[in-house]
């Protein structure tokens, strides 16, 4: 990801999130970090932006800041890629605890994440707000 890439993450990130979607302020605070806690990336098919993700490291523990992808590009393996990426840099930064935290409403993200072995911890919640909680998720990572 990269600067220039904002107004496409940006689009999906609204109308993904409308209630609560980052800013742009916070995804240039996501750049601004890159190589040194973060690494961020897209995903482009046809020459547009469909996803995006963030991983945020610090020592042996990382937490998925954000993954999407656009409405129309869904359940096409694309959030899967993203996943396959950040997990890499996970290995690449000898993490070896993942960590995430996922709306409780948000089925097919649950569904993913589970057949990727990370496991519900804890729940917050109405962290989003509107009753809806956040399930904390981890996995651990055997790559050190």
């Amino acid at each position: 990801m990269e600067q220039s890439d904002l107004v496409a993450v940006l689009a999906i990130e609204v109308d993904l999130f409308p209630i609560d979607a980052w800013t742009k302020e916070l995804f240039l605070g996501e750049l601004a970090e890159v190589s040194i806690s973060r690494d961020v990336s897209v995903a482009v098919l046809d020459s547009q932006i469909v996803g995006y993700a963030s991983f945020r490291y610090v020592g042996k523990q990382g937490d998925v800041n954000t993954v999407a992808v656009s409405k129309d590009q869904q359940g096409k393996g694309i959030g899967t890629a993203l996943m396959d990426w950040l997990e890499s840099q996970a290995t690449l930064r000898n993490v070896k605890e993942i960590f995430l935290e996922v709306r409780s409403d948000n089925e097919a993200a649950l569904k993913m994440y589970a057949s990727r072995g990370y496991e519900r911890i804890d729940v917050r919640r109405n962290y989003y707000g509107n009753t809806i909680d956040a399930n904390i998720m981890r996995k651990r990572v055997a790559n050190v």
